[in-house]
């Protein structure tokens, strides 16, 4: 939900008027290059902060526990928010303080789906995993949503109708450090650090049943063997030998190329820009003014956050991993081809303000519901699902956190890109929207061909497609 409320919040923030000038975004010493830059600036500083806290969050993984890892990085991220809503105009404040809410924001990427997919049994990991997923539209609508209620009832001339939207993170990480003292350690953790009895007991407790129960006996037996048989030599190791098991091993080294290609292909397919800028992108479709924009983008994340419940529920394990990311890409590339040729033939008759053109710019409005459909049925869900699945237990946090790293990248790039790729000595809005199609195609070619089914498998068993 970390990652959602900031997406929620910042595409919102930076929309309204009060955060406009209160940082000088529309100021008029500033060229159309150099308000895209400054805007990219604010809005992917969470992304660089994001990339060392994924590296790290391996590190704490390993030494102090997923239950710990999270707690901490709740602090950091409250901390991060403490900065941002005390910066009163302050530009590099702003900036600190957002790079310290992605160290803490980061790490979430990595300890959470790790955890789920861990403590899950076989038939439910991709639902519980997915309604990780799926807290990210939470937390989008919870921001989008409250941003829109800011502008109706506070004045755009206080600084107050931004900052309190944003304080809500503060709510949301001290009930997430707080619930954290009702939840058992992963099982899998306690067992690699030879505390196996704790592990069955952890183990029952989660799945509600008895320690002796044949199912937690035979799960904790396929965690024994793993570590017993396959990753004993690097049991008695330090955190680097993790890391070189992970990166010389031949077997690691194919699932890392595999989820680098995933992360690439899912973050510039454009579904998380739209997510980003989504005021800015309504507006080329002729929503006009600050609340009609907040809207219609709150409606938005309400449309993401329905598609993910959905899929959680009753695609992900049903279905398939493979069907659904299908299904979803399918939709996105559908859209995304259809808002391309919008806008390159409204280019071409730029005069032309006919009825049937109204109702083109209304359809795109649709599509990029339809997008966020898509995104939340395949990509949102399977780029979480897939990493935690695929890496065996020894260096499930380190391939976790370097994938993760490699999402931050991505996300920062695309971040940091989109408002200049819109401009009209760039790409312009029909370019740009072309290369999302295109990528969408590139998607549907490497999911048809090179992902495996995971679905109905334990860790240990989805670990051998890559062997």
């Amino acid at each position: 939900m970390s990652r959602g409320l900031d997406e929620g919040l910042i595409s919102t923030t930076v929309a309204q008027n009060s955060f406009i000038s209160e940082f000088d975004l529309n100021a008029h010493y500033l060229t159309s290059s150099e308000r895209a830059n400054r805007l990219s600036n604010i809005t992917s500083m969470v992304h660089i902060g994001s990339i060392p806290g994924a590296l790290f969050a391996f590190v704490l993984c390993e030494k102090i526990g997923l239950l710990w890892s999270m707690r901490q990085l709740c602090l950091l991220w409250l901390a991060g928010v403490i900065i941002v809503i005390t910066s009163t105009g302050n530009l590099g404040q702003l900036y600190a303080g957002r790079f310290v809410m992605g160290l803490g924001i980061g790490q979430a990427g990595v300890v959470a789906p790790t955890y789920l997919a861990e403590i899950a049994p076989a038939h439910a990991r991709g639902m519980l995993v997915s309604m990780f997923a799926m807290s990210e539209y939470v937390g989008i609508m919870i921001g989008y949503f409250s941003a829109w209620g800011a502008s109706l009832h506070i004045p755009n001339t206080t600084a107050r109708q931004w900052i309190i939207p944003q304080s809500i993170q503060i709510i949301v990480a001290g009930l997430l450090i707080l619930s954290s003292f009702l939840c058992e350690e992963s099982p899998r953790f306690l067992g690699k650090t030879g505390h196996w009895e704790k592990a069955n007991l952890a183990l029952g407790s989660l799945w509600g049943l008895p320690a002796d129960n044949p199912e937690v006996v035979t799960e904790i037996q396929g965690m024994q063997i793993q570590l017993s048989t396959d990753y004993a030599p690097s049991m008695s190791g330090s955190w680097l030998k993790t890391v070189k098991e992970l990166l010389t091993v031949r077997d690691n080294q194919r699932r890392i190329l595999f989820v680098i290609s995933s992360q690439v292909l899912a973050q510039w397919s454009g579904a998380n820009s739209l997510t980003t800028y989504a005021p800015e992108l309504f507006s080329l479709f002729g929503i006009g003014g600050q609340s009609e924009k907040l809207f219609v983008t709150a409606v938005f994340g309400a449309v993401k956050f329905i598609a993910s419940l959905l899929c959680a529920v009753f695609l992900i394990d049903n279905f398939g991993r493979k069907r659904s990311l299908l299904s979803g890409i399918a939709l996105q590339q559908v859209s995304m081809l259809y808002i391309a040729i919008f806008l390159t033939v409204r280019s071409a008759l730029s005069a032309d303000e006919s009825g049937s053109m109204k109702r083109a710019a209304i359809a795109s409005i649709v599509f990029i519901y339809i997008v966020g459909i898509g995104w939340a049925m395949g990509w949102n869900s399977i780029q979480y699902l897939i990493n935690a699945e695929i890496f065996p237990l020894q260096v499930r946090s380190a391939g976790s956190s370097l994938l993760m790293t490699f999402h931050y990248v991505n996300r920062y790039g695309l971040s940091k890109a989109v408002p200049s790729m819109l401009l009209e000595n760039a790409l312009q809005p029909k370019g740009t929207f072309w290369f999302f199609s295109a990528m969408t195609f590139f998607g549907l070619l490497w999911t048809g061909l090179l992902l495996p089914e995971t679905a109905g498998q334990t860790l240990e068993e989805t670990n051998t497609l890559f062997s």
